[in-house]
């Protein structure tokens, strides 16, 4: 029961401060400085590193987004775009409740479509309309921890689909429908 609540404060950490500021106390709510937001991240095809703030004093920042963004990127073309924003908070939200120190291991972000096709036709487990192509999705896995768990943590947060491909040992998250696989 304690690691399920860990998870809903760990949501609750990121999650509050945006509630609170559709409120009408929201203007108090905004006087008290939310924590600093962090993603960890390594690209595991292309050996880049990335540990940045993209979120502090109530906005996003520009610049560690775009640094995102291009650790994110179809790495077989270098073609890069704007990640769902979405995205962001769910995978500091998991960090936080896993308690780790080591960076997510990004085993794919954007995909384009010529490179979502060539991956269709190479596998059936790939999807022809696949959210990695809308910047919506991201492959990950943490190394420390257990993949079954990290999974479980994810789906506690129900903020989109999350699925589990134990054989190529990571787990996809994304900002569509909330559903699991």
């Amino acid at each position: 029961m304690e690691h399920v609540d860990s998870g809903r404060r760990a949501l609750l950490r990121v999650a509050l401060p945006a509630v609170a500021a559709m409120t009408p106390l929201g203007a108090l709510a905004r006087a008290v400085p939310a924590k600093p937001r962090r993603l960890k991240l390594h690209n595991l095809h292309t050996g880049e590193n990335l540990v940045t703030v993209y979120h502090a004093d109530g906005r996003y920042l520009a610049e560690p987004l775009g640094e995102i963004d291009w650790m994110l990127r179809d790495w077989r073309t270098d073609e890069r775009t704007a990640m769902d924003r979405r995205l962001l908070d769910p995978l500091h939200a998991l960090h936080l409740e896993m308690d780790s120190t080591r960076p997510f291991e990004i085993i794919s972000g954007y995909r384009s479509p010529a490179t979502n096709s060539m991956l269709v036709k190479r596998n059936g487990g790939v999807a022809r309309k696949s959210l990695h192509m809308k910047a919506m999705a991201a492959d990950v896995r943490l190394p420390d921890r257990d993949l079954g768990t990290l999974y479980r943590a994810a789906r506690r947060l129900k903020l989109g689909g999350v699925g589990i491909y134990r054989k190529a040992d990571f787990i996809h998250v994304d900002t569509g429908r909330v559903r699991y696989w």
